[in-house]
């Protein structure tokens, strides 16, 4: 089985890593980006997902596994737009910041610094090799 990787991102005070850790496991939903619709439908069951604050903290806190795949979003009636349930995997040794990702040249195409305001993106085996190098292992 060929596994993925994903970052998904969170404004702490909408939905901390804390919270998810408390809850072990969420729906992802209420997701209205077409590129990000895309890469929630391509996301497969033990995908690992890297957990990433937004707006505030701005590091890479966590790994979640996709536990299910896209369905309808229960948040809205609109067929079209998809969720996925995450549930928590491990938290990182230590987070990585932008900062660090954005010095980092091997990182230099990831979306996160290309795509900045991508909520749900695609990372590459390099990417994430170099991320959890980062992280401390």
């Amino acid at each position: 089985m060929i596994m993925a990787y994903w970052l998904v991102k969170s404004e702490p005070k909408a939905y901390s890593w804390e919270k998810f850790t408390e809850e072990k496991q969420t729906v992802w939903s209420g997701v209205k980006n077409y590129a990000a619709r895309l890469h929630l439908n391509a996301m497969k069951k033990g995908d690992e997902v890297f957990f990433y604050h937004s707006n505030e903290g701005l590091e890479i806190v966590g790994i979640a596994k996709v536990v299910k795949q896209a369905y309808q979003d229960p948040t809205t009636d609109d067929e079209r737009w998809v969720a996925v349930d995450l549930k928590v995997h491990k938290k990182l040794k230590k987070p990585v910041s932008l900062e660090v990702i954005k010095k980092d040249k091997r990182l230099a195409n990831m979306a996160l610094v290309r795509i900045g305001r991508l909520s749900v993106q695609p990372v590459t085996d390099k990417e994430h090799d170099a991320i959890m190098e980062l992280a401390g292992g």
